[in-house]
C-alpha cells in the first residue's frame, strides 16, 4: 500500500467536491442555523443573544444528530458504486493501484470535505462564543466541534460500506436513507417501546449499553456528559451509567463505528 496513491486519489476526491461547491453549501447550511439557534433558541423564554454554553450545545446537539448522519450518508453512498455504474471502476483497478488504496482514497477525500464544511458552517459561532463566554465557553464548543466531525465520519463509514455492498446507485440511496431512518428516528423509539412493554424491568445498564450500537446516541451521550449542567437538561442521562460518563470512551466508541464500517467494506471490496 502506497501512501501517495492514496493521497492522491483523496485530493482528487476532494478539488471534485469543492468543484461543484458542495463544501460552501452545506458549509452555509451549517452557519445559518447555527446563528439562528445561538441567539434565538432562547426567544420563547423572552431572551435573544446566547443564553449559555450548555444551552447552545444542548440545542445544536439535536440539529447535528438529523443533519450531519443525512448529509455523510449521501455524500458518501455512491463512492464506489457510482464508479462501477459509470464503467470507471474496472479503468481506476487497470491502473497500478489496490482495491485498498482506491477505497481508503476515496473515504479520505470524502472526509476531508465533509470534516471542512463542518467545521466551517460552526466556525463563526465559535468566535461569538469566544467574545461572549472566553476560553472557557470556547473550550466546550470547540470539543462539540469534534465530537460532531466524528459524528460524520462514522455515518460516512456506514455509506461507503453501504456502496461497497449495493450493485445499483439507486438501491446504495435507498439504503443509505433507511439506515439515516433506523439509527436517528427509529432505534431509540424501538427502545423505548421495549422499556415501556416491560413495565420498566428492561433497563438499567443494559439499555445504556445498547444505546453504544448508534453512533447518534453515542454522540448524545458524549457531549451531555462534556458539561456538569447538561445532565439537567436531558432525560437520558438518568439512565447511563457513570462507567460510560466518561468523554475519552464515548470518543474511542465512535472511533469504533469509524474503522470497523471501513474495515468490512474493505473486506467485501476485496472479495
Amino acid at each position: 500500500m502506497e501512501l501517495s496513491q492514496i493521497l492522491t486519489l483523496a485530493a482528487k476526491e476532494f478539488r471534485d467536491r469543492m468543484r461543484n461547491r458542495w463544501v460552501l453549501a452545506v458549509a452555509l447550511v451549517f452557519t445559518a442555523f447555527s446563528l439562528v439557534i445561538t441567539y434565538f433558541g432562547g426567544a420563547s423564554s423572552g431572551q435573544v443573544g446566547p443564553r449559555s454554553i450548555e444551552f447552545i450545545i444542548a440545542s445544536l446537539v439535536s440539529l447535528v444528530i438529523y443533519l450531519i448522519p443525512l448529509i455523510a450518508l449521501l455524500l458518501g453512498f455512491d463512492a464506489i458504486v457510482g464508479e462501477r455504474e459509470r464503467g470507471s471502476l474496472d479503468l481506476l483497478l487497470a491502473l497500478p493501484i489496490t482495491k485498498l488504496e482506491l477505497l481508503l482514497g476515496k473515504y479520505l477525500g470524502l472526509a476531508a470535505a465533509l470534516t471542512l464544511s463542518t467545521l466551517g458552517g460552526f466556525a463563526l459561532v465559535a468566535g461569538l462564543l469566544y467574545s461572549q463566554f472566553g476560553w472557557a465557553g470556547l473550550y466546550h464548543y470547540l470539543g462539540f466541534m469534534f465530537s460532531s466531525t466524528l459524528l460524520g465520519l462514522a455515518f460516512l463509514s456506514l455509506a461507503v460500506l453501504l456502496s461497497v455492498l449495493s450493485r445499483e446507485r439507486t438501491r446504495a440511496s435507498g439504503m443509505a436513507i433507511a439506515l439515516w431512518f433506523f439509527f436517528v428516528l427509529v432505534f431509540d423509539l424501538l427502545l423505548l417501546g421495549a422499556l415501556v412493554a416491560s413495565s420498566g424491568d428492561f433497563g438499567g445498564d443494559s439499555l445504556a449499553y445498547l444505546l453504544l450500537l448508534n453512533p447518534a446516541d453515542v454522540f448524545r451521550i458524549l457531549n451531555i456528559f462534556s458539561l456538569d449542567d447538561m445532565h439537567r437538561l436531558y432525560g437520558l442521562a438518568s439512565i447511563v451509567p457513570p462507567a460510560l460518563a466518561k468523554p475519552w470512551l464515548m470518543a474511542l466508541v465512535m472511533g469504533a463505528w469509524i474503522v470497523v464500517p471501513l474495515a468490512l467494506a474493505r473486506w467485501r471490496f476485496k472479495t
